[in-house]
């Protein structure tokens, strides 16, 4: 078993920043079981046979998520599949940035605008269980895959997910508003794992990638409830630039880096 994981993590060195990661989680699929479970005592369970096909697959850059099915996002694990904009790390920001704005108490209603899987608002949900929420996408795809993982966290009364264009259409006011918009210009290039296999539309925003935030930014005041908040996911470098049409729009900008201190979450409030 170490021999494989090791022989499986040099091959992937090729196509992968996290090469022994990506190998330890596609053999504890393959297997059936948890990754610690495996990384406990690997030497209990047999070489299966499927493994070399899931790094096959991960060898042409299917990312390692649609592999196996899932993503673990703060205290939650979604459901996602082709098609899907996949959870990262760095979006927790926002759940982080939310529980500093509102302590134990939390919001009661909840606003995720760009829902994909559900991301944002199940997570915001896991952390305050008084609190009911709305998702808006304009993929009938991420609708059917968001109230999929709603239902299999137990979440599918507080949680409504529903087709929509941003916040056209949606009525107030919500205490917490959750935005991860796309945020990459059109001529930046990126991974393969990324580009040929993630929704061009969740990823890509115009010529300077603000094209969304020029059309979310004017509906998040009538949306907000006196002392609610409004947490946007920004490109590490769009600090300055969000938050000069932010504060055209009404709002107050402060701003919560992510554990790279990188610009990442503008906490929006009603100026």
């Amino acid at each position: 078993m170490a021999t494989a994981l090791r022989a499986a993590a040099q091959r992937l060195a090729a196509v992968s920043d996290t090469p022994r990661l990506d190998a330890e989680l596609l053999m504890a699929h393959a297997l059936g079981v948890e990754r610690p479970a495996l990384l406990l005592d690997p030497s209990r369970f047999a070489l299966p046979q499927d493994f070399g096909a899931l790094v096959a697959r991960r060898m042409r850059h299917e990312p390692v998520a649609y592999i196996v099915g899932h993503r673990d996002f703060w205290t939650i694990r979604l459901k996602v599949g082709p098609g899907m904009l996949i959870p990262r790390p760095d979006s927790e920001t926002l759940i982080e940035a939310a529980i500093d704005y509102f302590g134990a108490n939390g919001p009661k209603r909840v606003l995720d605008l760009g829902s994909g899987p559900g991301t944002l608002l199940l997570a915001a949900l896991a952390e305050w269980p008084a609190a009911q929420g709305l998702g808006i996408d304009e993929s009938q795809q991420a609708v059917d895959w968001a109230r999929t993982n709603a239902g299999d966290l137990g979440m599918g009364d507080r949680a409504r997910f529903r087709v929509g264009d941003w916040a056209a259409g949606v009525d107030g006011p919500f205490d917490l508003i959750l935005c991860n918009p796309p945020y990459i210009a059109d001529s930046e290039a990126l991974m393969p794992d990324v580009a040929d296999h993630e929704p061009a539309g969740a990823l890509f925003a115009g010529a300077d990638g603000l094209d969304d935030y020029r059309r979310i930014l004017p509906d998040l005041r009538r949306l907000l409830t006196c002392g609610g908040v409004a947490i946007l996911e920004i490109g590490y470098r769009q600090r300055i630039s969000v938050s000069d049409l932010a504060e055209a729009a009404g709002l107050s900008v402060a701003c919560k880096q992510d554990l790279g201190r990188r610009d990442r979450a503008l906490l929006l409030t009603r100026a």
